[in-house]
């Protein structure tokens, strides 16, 4: 077994490491390298690398760090502030999205339970890919930056109730108490985080805040710790790490644990990035291609127009929505867990559940081109539009 995973690591990273260097010497985004890479060593492709589920599962851990140093730099009044300015475009353009996906799942003969699942999962967009290309001083101190983040997280939660209904249904049914319950549990979750950050955590951090190792660990502790409370409470551990990291973001050590973090992030990104990839199927391409192109291709257009007019409507300027807009035009990586719970309780079958996975995919690959060849961003090509 050890053997295995260290042959996947090595083949992972050696391989990454390899077309990287390619897609920058040809001028090619490398999040698209690390999708590659994995439909090739992937089991449906060379199946160098078999045992996708387990990387699978690893890998996840980077989208719970990137929640949670997306917390750390969020100030807790700046994020209120964004929200009423973010909720009403956000609520708006995900019945648009939604539509949408319904209409092309309608077309191409899916079920009315699959085409609602379809156009659940078109009402998001990456968080990942929206963070990871966004340079790090338009995060902290830039209006767009706080936009962005400010929609991306009304979408988290609208995510997370969708799947609260999807792990709730039996037999047809919604359980509303679960709902309810996990629901409940949120601002309970956020009152204990912050109580234990102020009586515990802080206290700790200020007493060794000399011992960089020590920090390190207790950071981690917090962030996974919180995660899994927030899992147990039916919420999710996405959640759970950004309510972890946004309860200290208050504190001046908050900017040095992001710092320490970061490459911890990226470790487990790759993997992310080359399991999606690995995971799909590509003897079912042939035949959900052209409902997955016209899917995808659909979001690729309406999602930055949508959401460029309802920004510039809310008084935004022009170059700023159409900076938001495109930098959210994609799919989500929440879409590909809808899925997942989707088709795990048979509510949608093997093609739609491609359909999902492959139309995603391709906005994941398509959005990346569009932004780092015309957005500032930390991977440019272009040296004018390279920013970390």
């Amino acid at each position: 077994m050890a053997d295995a995973v260290f042959h996947s690591f090595f083949l992972i990273f050696a391989g990454a490491a390899l077309v990287a260097s390619l897609a920058l010497y040809g001028r090619q985004p490398m999040l698209v390298a690390y999708i590659v890479l994995g439909a090739i060593l992937g089991p449906y492709g060379t199946a160098m690398v078999p045992d996708v589920a387990l990387i699978s599962e690893i890998s996840h851990i980077g989208i719970i760090f990137l929640l949670f140093l997306l917390g750390l730099d969020m100030q807790p009044q700046a994020l209120f502030g964004v929200f009423r300015k973010v909720t009403l475009v956000t609520l708006i353009s995900s019945v648009i999205f939604a539509s949408v996906g319904y209409l092309t799942g309608h077309l191409f003969g899916f079920s009315h339970l699959e085409n609602l699942i379809i156009g659940a999962a078109m009402m998001f967009s990456s968080t990942i890919i929206g963070i990871k290309l966004l340079p790090t001083t338009v995060l902290h101190h830039r209006h767009v930056g706080e936009m962005m983040v400010g929609m991306l997280l009304v979408q988290d939660f609208i995510a997370i109730f969708v799947l609260l209904v999807l792990l709730s249904g039996q037999d047809g049914q919604v359980d509303f108490v679960k709902i309810g319950t996990a629901l409940f549990a949120l601002p309970l979750l956020i009152g204990l985080s912050i109580a234990a950050v102020r009586y515990v955590v802080l206290p700790l951090f200020a007493r060794f805040d000399r011992m960089g190792e020590y920090i390190f660990l207790l950071s981690i502790g917090w962030c996974l710790g919180v995660s899994q409370i927030a899992e147990l409470a039916g919420l999710s551990r996405e959640i759970g790490a950004f309510i972890a990291g946004i309860t200290i973001a208050t504190h001046p050590i908050s900017q040095h644990i992001a710092l320490s973090l970061k490459p911890l992030r990226d470790f487990f990104l790759v993997l992310f990035f080359f399991s999606l990839g690995a995971q799909f199927d590509l003897g079912l391409l042939s035949s959900i291609a052209v409902p997955a192109l016209l899917l995808g291709g659909s979001m690729l257009v309406i999602k930055p127009v949508v959401f460029r007019y309802l920004l510039h409507r809310q008084s935004e300027k022009n170059m700023q929505a159409w900076d938001v807009g495109c930098r959210l035009g994609q799919i989500s990586e929440f879409s590909l867990l809808i899925t997942y719970v989707a088709y795990s309780t048979a509510m949608i079958g093997n093609e739609a559940s491609h359909l999902i996975q492959a139309a995603t995919i391709l906005t994941f690959l398509v959005s990346s081109y569009i932004v780092v060849f015309n957005f500032p961003n930390p991977i440019a090509i272009k040296d004018e539009l390279r920013r970390d």
